[in-house]
Order: C-alpha cells, then structure tokens, then sequence
C-alpha cells in the first residue's frame, strides 16, 4: 500500500507528499501585531556538531589541556569567544546570533542529547527522530506523533520539509517534502494544466481509498501554494541569506510562513558537522560551516521580523564530540551537546542545563561530556507550552515528560 510519500514528476510537476534590535519582533507581536498561527521550525545538524567549540566552556581550564590546537580563545583574545554569561562563550563565527542571545530572545542548552549510548550516526538519528532512543521498532517520527493533536483547521501544508525526502521525524504524517517551493507548484500554460488534469484524474478515479486520500491532499497542497504564490515573496527588514542549501531552505520556509498557508510544523537540516580531522577552533572547517549557519538563521529572524512572537526555533544533532582532540586535529564520535532556541516564547538571555565538568571523573565514559538534560525533555515544553500539545505520553512513548525535567525555558 502506498504510504503518504508520494512523488509524481511529469514535465514542469513535480510533486512529494508524507541595524536591528532582535526583541522587537516580539514586542512588536504582544503590543498588537497581527496574531497568526504558531509554527516551530525544527533544524537538524546532520553529523554532530561539536557542541564543545559551538559554546565554550571557556572558564574550565580542563577545555584547554583537552584540547592544545583546536580550543578557541578565551573572550578578548583576538576572535575569541564571545563571553555570554562569564563562563560559556559563544564561538566567534555565530556572532550574528549574539544580539538575540543578549537581547534575550535565544538561549542555549547545554549537555543535552539523547540516553542512548550508541556512536552511529544513522542509529542516533534516528533514535532522536523517533523520539524514542534505543528502540528501533518505532515506525514513525515524534514530530509525526505531535501533530496528531487538532487545532482547528488542518492546512494540507501544515507540516512542511524542505529537504528532498521526508525525513524521519515526520514519518508517518501528512508532511509535504520538497526540496524546494517551486516543486510543489504547477507552471501556468496549456501544457502543464493539463497534465495537473491528467493526474488529477488518473489519481481520483483510483479504487484504493488511501491513495485517493494522498492524492486528494497532495492536489489541494498544489492549490494552496499555486493561491500564495510564496516565490513571489521577497526577504524583508534588509534580510540577507547567505548563498548555499541551507539558507536557501530558511527562506522559503520564511516565504510559506509569510504566504500564511497554515504552516505549523517546518523542517530542515544541514550536514557536513563531522569533523574527525583539521576540525579548527577560531578558524577553519568547523568555523566556516557556523558561519553559514548563524548567518543563515540570523537572516530567518530579521526576515519574519514581528512575525517571530509566533515561531520558535530549535536546532538539534545526533550526538556530542569526544572532549579530548584526537591525533588528526579533530574530534571523534561524543555523547552530550547543545540546542539553540530562539524566538516566540523563548525565555533567552540564559544558558540552560546543568554542567557536569570536564574534569576525567565526571565525564561518560571517560571520555565525552555528560548527558544531563534528555533532548525530549525540551521539546516536550516547546509542543506543551507553545503548540498546545497536552498529550505528551503519545509523543514520547515510555518517557514520562515529567514536569520537573523541564528547564523552564519557554513561557
């Protein structure tokens, strides 16, 4: 039986189913802007970010002797960290992020992840797109689960991944996958509509009810997006995307936001965070790739500008890094990391978590800093508190969410 993953491509369709101060979008919002609907724009660093170096733990000493090549400075040392809290820094290429955090509107978690000890990409990736860690058998995606609940009119594009195919997370949805808006559309002319028409037929006149289902949903997608027409929708506030896949993928699901086709749920992710040799500190390959991805989100939040009282963001990575480099000027395969938040609802201006040191006898397994807070524990208050999901036990199966886990980051 046909899943609600579907691809059609025909010609021109395509198509894939399953000087700026940072607070003011949400001043701007509680003092009476426009009200729209919620959305959380979920960001996946593919390859596990070396959390370490992406906020410094710059007042260990322990940091230092683990790591003689690849540390970055201290803050007020040439590119430093940029001090946020007078123990961790942030590093330097993120400083597009820094007046978010200051201005209160990001925060960060620290020694947060997933219990589930294993060091494979592929499984830690999908034990925390499962949302259930260690268990393999999970056939859907937590995000999936989350957007079971109702909340009033469900938009065929209430789910949204800009990547090619849909990822695990929304597994088991009605999420649309695309690797770009314009897939989703039909080019006006002769040709294509009636293509669109072929389709549509062939599909309506289908005997199966679940495949008349999918296309039925997939069509009214195409409708939708033809009616906002989001291509047409440019940056605002002096926004400015950094070239490349992922800043092109925050902004058109900027554009879909603005379009105000019921997006509650958007998805990206970026890889390219696995870096076992010539990783750098200040400078070099883990550097340029913060770069664009602080640029990126930077320009996402100016974009929406007031709009951000409605969006909150979250990054998330499989797994941490080893604390110690190894012999290649990298790092290998960790355990614990850090999460970004930021926008509406976010209580910023703080670091979260409780730090376990660096120090050999506190680490996990000798090695890799400690898990502390489970990664469930923060989405279960982002989709309790800014969603309106209630029943958080469908979400995270066997994982009791309990209400003194939780940071008290989202308001």
């Amino acid at each position: 039986m046909l899943d609600r993953r579907v691809f059609l491509q025909s010609g021109g369709l395509a198509l894939v189913a399953g000087g700026f101060l940072p607070r003011a979008f949400v001043r701007m919002a509680e003092a009476g802007a426009p009200p729209g609907r919620r959305a959380l724009v979920a960001i996946f660093q593919r390859g596990a970010v070396d959390g370490l170096n992406v906020l410094v733990p710059y007042a260990e000493p322990c940091y230092y002797d683990a790591r003689p090549t690849i540390a970055v400075p201290r803050p007020g040392a040439n590119d430093g960290a940029l001090d946020l809290d007078g123990f961790f820094g942030l590093h330097p290429s993120l400083s597009p992020l820094l007046p978010f955090f200051r201005d209160r509107s990001a925060a960060f978690v620290h020694a947060v992840g997933s219990p589930d000890p294993t060091r494979s990409h592929f499984d830690a990736q999908d034990f925390m797109e499962s949302g259930t860690p260690g268990v393999k058998s999970t056939r859907d995606g937590f995000l999936s689960r989350a957007l079971s609940h109702e909340n009033g009119s469900v938009s065929p594009l209430r789910a949204v991944s800009v990547t090619p195919a849909l990822p695990r997370i929304l597994a088991g949805s009605d999420a649309i996958a695309m690797s770009h808006v314009s897939e989703l559309g039909i080019r006006a002319g002769a040709e294509t509509d009636s293509a669109a028409r072929s389709f549509e037929s062939m599909y309506g006149t289908a005997v199966d009810g679940t495949l008349q289902a999918t296309a039925r949903e997939s069509f009214d997608a195409i409708r939708l997006i033809q009616k906002a027409d989001p291509e047409r929708i440019a940056p605002d506030n002096g926004a400015r995307y950094p070239v490349g896949p992922f800043g092109d993928s925050l902004e058109q699901i900027a554009q879909l936001i603005k379009s105000e086709v019921g997006l509650e749920v958007a998805f990206t992710d970026v890889g390219g965070w696995d870096t076992h040799a010539a990783e750098g500190g200040k400078e070099g390959q883990l550097a340029n790739r913060l770069r664009d991805f602080g640029a990126a989100i930077a320009a996402f939040a100016k974009d929406l500008g007031s709009r951000m009282g409605d969006v909150t963001v979250v990054t998330m990575s499989e797994f941490g890094r080893t604390v110690r480099e190894n012999g290649n000027r990298g790092t290998d395969h960790g355990h614990a990391n850090v999460m970004l938040l930021l926008g509406g609802g976010v209580k910023g201006g703080r670091v979260y978590g409780r730090w376990p040191g660096l120090e050999t006898s506190r680490l996990y397994e000798g090695r890799d800093l400690a898990v502390t807070t489970d990664f469930r524990d923060i989405f279960a208050e982002i989709l309790a508190k800014r969603m309106g999901v209630q029943d958080l036990s469908a979400v995270f199966p066997a994982y009791p969410c309990a209400e003194e886990n939780r940071l008290g980051l989202i308001a």
